[in-house]
């Protein structure tokens, strides 16, 4: 039985000027899948996401979403002068939803994202990896169908990324996310992902598609996987 395909880019081209940037960008994302881009710092990925987003236009091809999206950027974004709660429920509040019934939606996840309890803290009382935790719930509460990732945890130290990236795996599988995300990070790449498109450098073309298919039930497990080697392996002579 095939996936229902959540997101479809076909053949998209992008250039600024007389400087091409995206040369016939095809990949998709079917539902609950993890599906990552990876490639050099600069290539293009960034671009590719706005154009997913309706930031910025194609040059050609198309862009096919069936859901509802939601962006979390590399920063967190929250407002200093709102609790966590009030940013959390921000999205919803814009959208013309009251305040009760927005913080009614909103409470029951705090557990789940590992903030209950600092609902009427400021962004400045939370460490670094809560409030990328508080901007992932308030992507997820925005959208529900597919999260956009842009580089979600490049801005916080590498122990705090080690945590993110074991938490996320565990309310991915919980939720049955369906996340799209970019990152020039291999080992995160291989660690959360079902698929990993590797990108050339600019202008940026599909160079790769794997699958990661270990033999490790767990995603957590793959770390210690002779086969992490090995993708590993054939990403970075992807990308010589």
């Amino acid at each position: 039985m095939m996936k229902e395909e959540k997101l479809v880019l076909k053949d998209i081209c992008k250039s600024f000027g007389e400087k091409d940037v995206l040369n016939k960008i095809s990949l998709d994302v079917c539902a609950g899948e993890h599906v990552t881009v990876l490639g050099p710092s600069g290539c293009g990925k960034s671009t590719m996401m706005n154009i997913l987003t309706g930031i910025l236009p194609a040059d050609s091809g198309t862009v096919d979403v069936q859901g509802k999206v939601g962006y979390m950027q590399q920063k967190d974004l929250l407002l200093p002068w709102k609790t966590c709660l009030e940013n959390v429920i921000l999205p919803d509040l814009l959208a013309g939803v009251s305040k009760e019934e927005a913080t009614k939606r909103a409470m029951p996840f705090f557990k789940e994202f590992q903030l209950d309890g600092f609902e009427q803290n400021y962004p400045r009382e939370m460490s670094g990896g809560m409030r990328q935790r508080a901007s992932f719930l308030r992507t997820f509460l925005s959208c529900g169908d597919i999260l956009l990732l842009d580089e979600p945890f490049g801005a916080v130290d590498s122990i705090t990324r080690g945590n993110l990236q074991q938490w996320l795996i565990d309310v991915t599988a919980r939720l049955g996310l369906t996340i799209f995300m970019i990152t020039h990070d291999i080992d995160e790449a291989i660690l959360l992902s079902d698929r990993i498109y590797v990108l050339s450098d600019k202008p940026a073309a599909i160079r790769d598609e794997i699958i990661v298919d270990f033999s490790t039930e767990e995603k957590k497990d793959r770390l210690f996987d002779p086969a992490f080697l090995e993708i590993k392996k054939r990403i970075l002579e992807d990308l010589m």
